[in-house]
């Protein structure tokens, strides 16, 4: 594998590295990886290949990811103060006027951001898209880590393709916990359950930007 130009064996957590600049004449340096992530600093980290399983006919709280490459959870212990992520999901939503969809962003079942509920328009296979950015400010068990996560998801509506949505900025410095493994899920959920009412994902990215 390769960390910046370095070709280097994959480490277990505050393992030293030894590696070669494959940049610089091969020259050889040490190294430490502060953070499990380090090792994919700046890059991607998973990518949906499929599309996911369609929420619909339901007011049941749903997944709205699927399976693809790469991986979605960060070990216990695995973050570092600093660490920031860039997620983005588009897929196809239809609806009858005035349901109610509420979009959220979790890890496990602690939720780190969410839309609220939002008064969806009358719909029919409109394109949708949720981007989301994430900062480690803190780490340690819950009351002492905080994670600040902000995005916006957004939409077409029937009525002129008008783009319609809404932002969301919070942070969760109660529930949130690094010591444990952190798995990324994004659902949603109707208020209402009728058939017009869907809306899954066709292409999601996780990349660590920092």
């Amino acid at each position: 594998m390769k960390v910046n130009n370095y070709s280097v064996v994959a480490p277990a957590l505050n393992d030293k590295l030894f590696g070669t600049d494959t940049s610089n004449n091969n020259e050889t340096c040490n190294f430490t990886v502060q953070s499990i992530i380090d090792l994919s600093s700046v890059s991607g980290l998973y990518a949906q290949t499929a599309t996911s399983p369609s929420v619909t006919n339901s007011t049941v709280e749903s997944t709205i990811i699927d399976g693809g490459v790469g991986t979605l959870t960060v070990p216990a212990n695995g973050f570092v103060v600093g660490d920031s992520f860039k997620a983005t999901l588009t897929g196809h939503v239809s609806s009858a006027n005035n349901e109610g969809l509420h979009i959220r962003i979790k890890s496990g079942s602690v939720v780190l951001a969410d839309t609220g509920v939002i008064t969806m328009p009358t719909t029919t296979t409109k394109h949708w898209t949720l981007d989301i950015t994430f900062t480690i400010r803190a780490i340690g068990a819950a009351g002492v880590a905080s994670i600040a996560s902000g995005g916006m998801f957004t939409y077409n509506k029937n009525s002129s393709n008008a783009l319609e949505g809404v932002n969301f900025s919070t942070e969760n410095n109660t529930t949130f916990d690094t010591t444990a493994a952190n798995t990324l899920d994004v659902t949603a959920q109707w208020s209402g359950a009728t058939a017009a009412n869907i809306i899954y994902s066709e292409v999601f990215t996780l990349t660590k930007i920092k």
